[in-house]
């Protein structure tokens, strides 16, 4: 596929442990906006979310926001974005930023990144999507979800080639080279007529 042209960056609402998962995220945002990519995320000010949103805008780049009404009221609504849509639940969130993005990428985060993403990994599985969807890992961050889901493959409730589909990796070059070159495809999500996968 072409280069995506609106990204749906999932990161924590948090900046973590080590200053490293910020600076990571300041760069993915830089070089986002370097390359005309616009960002679409959660619509925060705190966190990394705030992070990579700060670090679009300041390069030049173009920014949309996606917020429960319940997070605005508590104040943590990012005041200068590009965009900022307004919607009454999470689940809305999750949709509006589906519909506005042609690739999915997760920075270091917590529950709601994992949830955020898995859905994006579960609607492929199911063929709803053919987008890219890659982690970016810091600082080895991901390397256990990346165990587990080799695992998931050997006990049979993965396909080979739907985990083959994910990315994972610490260089941000390798993952819009990546992105550029990625072809989407469906495969059946069963494995066999005995045995459905959850």
């Amino acid at each position: 596929m072409p280069q995506p042209t609106a990204l749906c960056v999932y990161c924590g609402s948090s900046s973590g442990k080590h200053p490293e998962y910020a600076e990571q995220a300041r760069a993915f945002g830089t070089e986002m906006a370097r390359r005309g990519i616009a960002l679409v995320y959660g619509g925060g000010n705190v966190g990394l979310m705030g992070t990579v949103a700060d670090a679009v805008l300041a390069a030049g780049g173009k920014v949309v926001g996606v917020i429960p009404r319940q997070l605005v009221e508590r104040e943590v609504a990012h005041p200068g974005l590009t965009e900022m849509h307004v919607v009454e639940t999470m689940h809305q969130r999750k949709t509006r930023m589906y519909e506005l993005s042609d690739a999915f990428v997760a920075l270091p985060g917590g529950f709601g990144t994992m949830d955020e993403m898995f859905e994006m990994l579960t609607w492929a599985q199911l063929g709803l999507h053919q987008y890219p969807c890659a982690f970016l890992d810091v600082r080895g961050y991901y390397t256990p979800l990346r165990s587990l889901m080799d695992h998931m493959v050997a006990e049979r409730f993965v396909r080979q080639e739907q985990r083959d589909s994910v990315w994972f990796g610490d260089s941000m070059e390798q993952l819009f080279d990546w992105m550029d070159r990625y072809q989407g495809s469906y495969t059946p999500k069963w494995i066999d007529s005995s045995s459905v996968e959850a």
